[in-house]
């Protein structure tokens, strides 16, 4: 292994293997020192490893956990490739975000989707790499980070960067810019000079313990950590209140504003989807126009896909769920316009743009739609300047006060869009 490997790491070794970094127990107290959690399950001679991050690897009593300090071995030589402009309202969050980086300090990101959060973080990290700084970025989910990873790539092209998720090819190495999904902070310890947290309220960052754990132990002790979201928790909005520096930008990068979520009936779609279902999906295929089909559960995904398939055996089409062993061929083929549709559960609820979309949600007034989930999704539509409109129709059997909720809080971002675009 090359000692640079070591830089910021937490990696897992046994005991008796003396040779590598700085080293510390895995357990203390029977406390994993990896996730901070106490789920263990035992091995022979009264030994035991940690089930919580058992995806990432076995530790167990028998491990060391270790680590070499980050020594920010960078030349500082960085060249930002992206050509574009922010608009005037990006602009001045961007700056907001040289502040914080400045004054060494958390800040918090509330644009709506579509806003241009990428490109606005540009300039922040392009100072960053100026200064020699190691940073990461983050996000919960695995979509969101392949979506990331070539516009990252664009904008810094002359920067080593490394790419980090569940099922990646690329082998872990020591780089200045590390792009990865929030469970593989777990394998770092005191890395980042400057931590960004993509979609900071989504599942299953949100709440967790031992992912609020992996983004602590992965900072060091002076760090800067950027937040960003459309749709902030509960616990973001008091700590707003507390004092968390925050910039906000209602309206989108093409000025436009976000599609409103319209309301049908739609009785025990379950058991046969209706006629007028078939009628509103016609509009779409005449006229060529593609669209995703949210639906609440993994089961719900085959039946409505089949019926749509037999309504339109010449369309092209398919269904994902989060562990399709070809999610991400399916997504790619749908950004690359190779299907018209896809059928999917909330894994594409954010993070993720196809040209020209438009949405349908299949029992929007089921428990899994919550109403940031649902409010994520019309934000699927009219991301692209060329396109800034579309449908989003949710049909529900009953009106909830969620769906409601979703409807109203668009509403009141679109007035405050609208506020904005009247100043300037």
């Amino acid at each position: 292994m090359k000692i640079e490997n070591l830089y910021g790491r937490q990696l897992v070794s046994p005991k008796i293997d003396n040779n590598l970094g700085e080293s510390r127990s895995a357990f203390q107290d029977g406390i994993c020192q990896r996730c901070n959690q106490k789920v263990v399950a035992p091995l022979p001679n009264d030994a035991f490893y940690c089930r919580a991050c058992l995806t990432l690897g076995r530790v167990s009593s028998l491990d060391n956990l270790v680590s070499l300090p980050e020594p920010n071995h960078f030349s500082g030589k960085v060249t930002l490739s992206w050509t574009g402009t922010l608009t005037h309202q990006q602009q001045k969050v961007s700056e907001d975000l040289l502040t914080t980086l400045a004054l060494h300090r958390e800040h918090l990101v509330w644009a709506v989707t579509g806003a241009g959060k990428t490109e606005m973080l540009f300039p922040l990290i392009y100072r960053a790499l100026q200064q020699k700084l190691r940073v990461g970025i983050v996000a919960p989910r695995v979509d969101v980070i392949v979506e990331l990873s070539p516009r990252l790539h664009a904008a810094f092209a002359q920067t080593d960067m490394v790419t980090l998720y569940g099922e990646q090819t690329d082998c872990y190495r020591y780089t200045q810019l590390v792009l990865a999904t929030t469970h593989q902070l777990l394998k770092f310890r005191e890395a980042f000079d400057v931590l960004i947290i993509d979609e900071v309220d989504s599942f299953p960052f949100a709440g967790n313990d031992m992912l609020t754990h992996a983004v602590n132990n992965a900072v060091k002790v002076c760090h800067t950590m950027v937040y960003l979201t459309a749709t902030p928790t509960r616990q973001l909005r008091k700590r707003i209140n507390k004092g968390l520096p925050v910039s906000y930008l209602p309206l989108r990068f093409h000025q436009h504003l976000l599609p409103e979520i319209q309301l049908a009936r739609l009785n025990k779609w379950r058991k046969k989807l209706p006629k007028k279902f078939q009628k509103q999906l016609s509009h779409l295929v005449e006229s060529n126009k593609r669209f995703l089909i949210f639906v609440p559960k993994v089961a719900d995904l085959k039946p409505v896909h089949d019926t749509i398939n037999r309504w339109f055996p010449k369309m092209r089409g398919d269904f994902v769920h989060a562990n399709d062993k070809r999610r991400q061929e399916k997504v790619k083929s749908m950004s690359n316009e190779e299907v018209q549709y896809l059928v999917t559960t909330t894994i594409l609820e954010r993070g993720v743009t196809f040209p020209g979309i438009n949405v349908i949600i299949l029992g929007a007034d089921d428990e899994m739609f919550t109403e940031n989930a649902l409010v994520q999704i019309a934000g699927r539509v009219g991301r692209k300047s060329d396109c800034p409109t579309g449908l989003v129709l949710a049909y529900v059997e009953h009106v909830t006060l969620k769906v409601k909720a979703a409807q109203r809080q668009i509403i009141r971002l679109n007035r405050l869009g609208e506020k904005l675009r009247e100043s300037m």
